[in-house]
């Protein structure tokens, strides 16, 4: 173990980036390496002061509190844990001091966790040790490639979130499924809801107990028993897009956790070995000028390769 911090005390004065975090989740962020249950002992013991007083984890800090925080002992970091196989750099669409926009690689997760030791917040962190705010606005899931935004100020992912809870936020996505879809536009509405199987892997399935979710799938061409839409999502539920997509009989193609598995096999054969679900646009307003703003990350070269080759197979037997 390596301290990290002075034998004793240490005082923090909270800016606008901070202001409005729960003082657990501030310690978590300012205290890497610290166990969590040590920054939840801590806080429970007093040691922790806000003002001269004690708080509770769910306290919410203000501009200009002042925090004392313990001598702790932090693990030294290892070197191994810097990310490299990942040039995240290269993945930048879009950045200004408010935003930070990823065209995200598919297997790449967004955070840590279920086995996971970096994700793209973690390797982030690591590559950009002085940045002081750092957050995820949305999440994607680990197979799904395309835009994704992160916040560099705490004003920033408050004014996202909410464009995001009042469905001001455009989200497309496109998708290859199996089947020959019969609508030019449809509307989906099926409630979801979450579950976990007995490995503790988590599902999601239609279920009139689960939360409204709604997306709107039009039509790019349907030939030779496969599908290209694009898949507006109006709510954001966990697998909204594969789920809906699962159970009107129109898997994603390359889908390990709803799709055709057998159907999934033969598709690597031909070159297609992830899911083929790809956040291709975002529409926002600027969090700070207000302005509208468009990001778009093209198909990526497996994607756009796979495509090419069945409108190959179409044009062939046309």
């Amino acid at each position: 173990m390596k301290g990290l911090s002075k034998d004793s005390a240490s005082w923090h004065e909270i800016s606008e980036d901070a202001a409005g975090q729960r003082i657990d989740n501030y310690l978590t962020r300012l205290l890497k390496g610290v166990p969590k249950s040590h920054v939840y002992r801590i806080l429970r013991s007093g040691e922790v002061r806000v003002n001269s007083s004690r708080v509770s984890a769910d306290h919410r800090l203000k501009v200009g509190d002042r925090v004392r925080i313990p001598p702790v002992r932090v693990a030294a970091r290892q070197a191994a844990a810097r990310p490299g196989h990942v040039k995240l750099g290269k993945s930048v669409l879009y950045e200004d001091d408010a935003l930070l926009v990823l065209d995200k690689p598919a297997g790449l997760a967004v955070h840590g966790g279920s086995g996971i030791s970096l994700g793209v917040i973690e390797q982030l962190r690591s590559e950009r040790p002085d940045t002081r705010f750092l957050e995820l606005v949305h999440r994607l899931d680990r197979d799904t490639s395309g835009v994704l935004m992160l916040a560099k100020k705490r004003a920033a992912l408050v004014a996202l979130h909410e464009q995001l809870r009042s469905g001001q936020v455009r989200k497309l996505y496109f998708t290859l499924v199996h089947g020959m879809w019969p609508n030019a536009k449809q509307e989906v509405k099926l409630s979801l809801h979450k579950y976990s199987l007995s490995t503790g892997e988590r599902r999601v399935r239609v279920s009139e107990e689960g939360l409204a979710a709604h997306t709107i799938f039009r039509r790019h061409w349907a030939r030779n028993g496969y599908s290209l839409l694009e898949a507006q999502l109006k709510t954001g539920r966990t697998h909204q897009i594969r789920v809906h997509l699962a159970h009107l009989g129109y898997p994603i193609a390359g889908d390990e956790k709803y799709g055709d598995f057998s159907l999934n096999k033969a598709l690597a054969k031909r070159g297609l070995k992830r899911m083929f679900l790809h956040a291709w646009r975002m529409v926002i307003r600027h969090p700070v000028t207000g302005e509208q703003v468009i990001f778009e990350a093209p198909l990526p070269v497996d994607l756009s390769d796979f495509v090419a080759q069945l409108e190959k197979k179409h044009a062939e037997t046309v």
